[in-house]
């Protein structure tokens, strides 16, 4: 019995856009992987040449892309058949027009395939102040394919001329490559179309099919949905998107945006909804603090400098904190918040994915399949979270300078009694050979004293230190710190003990600090950027696939419930503070200092 092995290639017509890996999906269970750059991807082979692969039960072929851009085959043989008449009958057989159409095949030339990219929700404005720009970013940086298109999809009535004026008021060029910019952004808002409809039309979604086939001009059509709307109608746009508007003769796509339901059953409930219309390959979980710089530099940071990785386990790191502060309240979200609390928004899936990469092992590649598996280990071997170990609180109104701040329960959409947390400090502990007893600690807040997302990794005393009488009876100043500052002001820094110049011995607390705007001068792309090529090239790497999500929610479901049904009332702290006291007791039960507290230099 035959099997067609159909392979996707994404066109690029760039040389500034870096090499990317691609994955093609063949049937019968064998996946083949082409690394490639953008610049070369011209194949030399007549423009009108069409070849195909086919394969028996027996044997199996494999085309591989070399460097001077030829295609090479990889044969094995099937008994009685040598590898040259195989070869010659079965591998490069160019066809004419009457036999292509019986045939699964592949067209290589520039316009094979195009991308149609659908944002679901354009009017909102996550849509305006982040998608739209980093699609925009991403042509500037001539990253996206020849041929492709952006639909905005939203209830609002509105023509493309509108859209693109809406659009227009957002984009922005890159600091240190702003040339051509009006003519980039002129180019790209011709690219803009509108559609208008409501989310649970099966109708609309077919009359958007229309137009998008009107645009693709009979090219392989790919298609990407970004789901920037509220969690309640994703079911609704993802039935209607993949029965009325998937594509035909490419692949469908669809990016989610958090929140994954508030607990195991809703996440488990929304994933099974989903998977009635897609596959698990086709959904893309997007986690926007996945495609921070920083963060994922953080396992080139310790996968390939040798000083860390020795390092990294319990023998030598102290404690892990992981912290993140909004200096602001919720500004208007107050109705949607209320909902979720802080713990929900930012430490079940931001912080918690952040840990999960940080404290994974070796994966066996750099393969998206393997480093999710790494990191769904380090998630299940997780201790269950305790109320013992977890202090809520909400921000209150206070008066500094002479202004005067709201108070959580001062928003119009929150109610007066509401007891949603919008800061929790929480103590986790990983029950394996290389973290078992080290304490990692998260704290997130709103309305805080300054704004700001880092890891720091404090590490052990130093066994019978000769200079220990130097530091006085505060041995944790002692300490080496790593800092990774994933926002605002990038920067990796090491602090290490160093002598003052001088006759007399006197000791210092010293940086090694690789500062990313002193170092780089090229701007640092957007996060949404990132994740966005990915989804489009498919890669994975950076999503969150359906049993790292089980696993997230399996850790924090019994002490959010707790937290419900007990009624727990947050400790009140001003607005603009440093957050909760007990945030600090509860980091002191394990001899622990949170190191945001210091002045670093």
């Amino acid at each position: 019995m035959q099997q067609r092995v159909l392979v996707e290639m994404a066109t690029f017509s760039s040389t500034h856009c870096p090499s990317y890996s691609y994955s093609s999906s063949i049937k019968g269970g064998q996946n083949q992987h082409f690394a490639f750059s953008s610049s070369f991807l011209r194949l030399s082979v007549p423009a009108k040449a069409k070849f195909f692969l086919q394969s028996q039960t027996s044997s199996y072929q494999s085309a591989v892309l070399m460097q001077d851009g030829a295609v090479a085959t990889k044969v094995n043989p099937v008994e009685k058949e040598t590898p040259l008449k195989k070869l010659k009958n079965e591998l490069l057989s160019v066809t004419s027009s009457e036999e292509w159409d019986e045939k699964a095949c592949f067209d290589i030339n520039e316009n094979e395939s195009t991308v149609s990219i659908t944002v679901v929700g354009a009017s909102g404005d996550l849509a305006k102040k982040k998608i739209f720009p980093a699609l925009f970013a991403l042509y500037y940086e001539d990253c996206l394919p020849k041929h492709f298109t952006v639909y905005g999809y939203a209830r609002s009535k509105m023509t493309d001329a509108e859209l693109r004026n809406m659009v227009s008021k957002t984009l922005t060029c890159r600091i240190d490559k702003r040339e051509n910019c009006g003519e980039k952004m002129d180019q790209f808002l011709k690219r803009c179309f509108y559609h208008s409809g409501q989310y649970d039309s099966e109708e609309n979604f077919a009359q958007l099919d229309k137009k998008l086939k009107e645009h693709e001009g009979g090219r392989v059509s790919n298609r990407l949905f970004y789901l920037s709307i509220p969690p309640n109608i994703f079911i609704d746009a993802v039935k209607c998107a993949s029965l009325s508007a998937s594509s035909g003769n490419g692949w469908t796509r669809v990016i989610v945006e958090k929140p994954f339901g508030r607990d195991s059953e809703s996440s488990a409930a929304l994933t099974k909804a989903l998977k009635q219309y897609l596959a698990e390959d086709q959904i893309f979980r997007i986690d926007h603090y996945l495609g921070k710089e920083l963060v994922e530099n953080l396992s080139v940071l310790r996968f390939s400098n040798l000083i860390f990785e020795p390092l990294w386990s319990r023998q030598y790191i102290r404690n892990v904190q992981l912290i993140f502060s909004e200096d602001f309240g919720t500004e208007g979200r107050g109705g949607y918040f209320d909902h979720y609390g802080i713990i929900r928004d930012i430490m079940q899936n931001h912080l918690l994915q952040i840990l999960a990469l940080f404290a994974m092992e070796t994966p066996v590649s750099l393969d998206a399949e393997d480093i999710r598996n790494e990191k769904v280990k380090v998630l299940r071997s997780m201790r269950p979270l305790q109320l013992d170990d977890v202090v809520i609180g909400q921000y209150k109104s206070h008066t500094k300078g002479g202004i005067s701040y709201p108070a959580y329960t001062d928003d119009n959409t929150v109610p007066k009694d509401s007891l949603t947390p919008t800061f929790a400090a929480a103590a986790l502990f990983i029950d394996n050979a290389r973290w078992d007893g080290v304490p990692f600690l998260m704290k997130a807040g709103k309305a805080l004293h300054n704004k700001r997302a880092e890891i720091r990794v404090q590490f052990r005393h130093v066994p019978g230190n000769l200079y220990n009488r130097n530091f006085g009876t505060d041995l944790d100043r002692a300490t080496n710190e790593l800092v990774i500052r994933v926002q605002p002001d990038e920067a990796i820094y090491l602090k290490i003990n160093n002598k003052v110049p001088g006759l007399g011995m006197r000791l210092d607390r010293s940086n090694l600090n690789l500062h990313y705007a002193a170092r780089y001068s090229k701007e640092i792309p957007d996060a949404y950027e990132r994740l966005l090529l990915d989804a489009i090239e498919g890669e994975r790497r950076l999503f969150i696939r359906s049993d790292e999500l089980d696993a997230a929610w399996a850790l924090f479901t019994p002490v959010l419930k707790e937290l419900e049904e007990k009624k727990i009332i947050p400790e009140y702290y001003p607005y603009g503070s440093r957050g909760p006291v007990g945030a600090h007791y509860l980091a002191a039960r394990y001899n622990v200092r949170w190191g945001d507290l210091g002045v670093d230099q």
